[in-house]
C-alpha cells in the first residue's frame, strides 16, 4: 500500500522516515517517489511552495516524513570579494537562475554556459555534487509571472535575456 503525503507541517515533529529529493522534484506539489527506506509514496500538496530541506510532511495515516535535499550537480562560486559575488548574483538573477546564496558563496544547478560567463567575469567556478537549496524569492513562494524558469537558459518567452 502506497503512503500518501498530504500536509506540510509547520513544527518539526520527529520523523518516522526521510525522503531525499533533488531540487527539480522539490518544486512540484504532486509526484510519486520512494522514501529513503524504499517505500513508495505519493505526494499531494497544495501548489505554490517548494519543499525545503528539513521540512516535514504528514501522511494520511499520520506518518511524518522529513524532506532532505539530495546531492546533485551544482556550480559553486566562492569569493571573499563581496562586489564580485554581488556582480555574479546580479548576472545570474538577470537570467532567472534559481540561486543559493550563502556567506562567501553562491550556487546554482550546473550549467557550463553560465560557468563560462562567470569565469569571464574573473570568478572561480567549482563543479561539485552538493544539496541545492535556492533562495525562495522576494515573495516567499516562487516565481510569480506565469512561466517556468527552470534550469534551461535557452527558454523562450516575451522578455529579453542576454545568453
Amino acid at each position: 500500500m502506497m503512503l500518501t503525503l498530504i500536509e506540510r507541517l509547520s513544527d518539526s515533529a520527529p520523523p518516522d522516515a526521510t525522503l531525499t529529493l533533488p531540487f527539480q522534484v522539490r518544486q512540484k506539489s504532486r509526484f510519486r517517489a520512494r522514501l529513503d527506506d524504499g517505500r513508495e509514496v505519493g505526494v499531494i500538496l497544495s501548489r505554490g511552495e517548494i519543499l525545503r530541506d528539513g521540512q516535514c510532511l504528514r501522511a494520511e495515516d499520520g506518518t511524518v516524513v522529513r524532506v532532505r535535499a539530495a546531492d546533485e550537480a551544482v556550480s559553486t562560486l566562492r569569493s571573499d570579494d563581496g562586489l564580485a559575488l554581488a556582480r555574479a548574483c546580479y548576472h545570474l538573477g538577470n537570467r532567472h537562475v534559481p540561486l543559493q546564496i550563502g556567506a562567501g558563496f553562491a550556487r546554482y544547478l550546473h550549467d557550463h554556459v553560465l560557468d563560462d560567463m562567470l569565469r569571464g567575469l574573473g570568478l572561480e567556478v567549482l563543479s561539485e555534487q552538493a544539496p541545492f537549496e535556492p533562495e525562495p524569492g522576494a515573495y516567499g513562494g516562487g516565481h510569480g509571472h506565469g512561466h517556468n524558469h527552470g534550469h534551461d537558459p535557452n527558454h523562450q518567452h516575451d522578455h529579453a535575456h542576454e545568453h
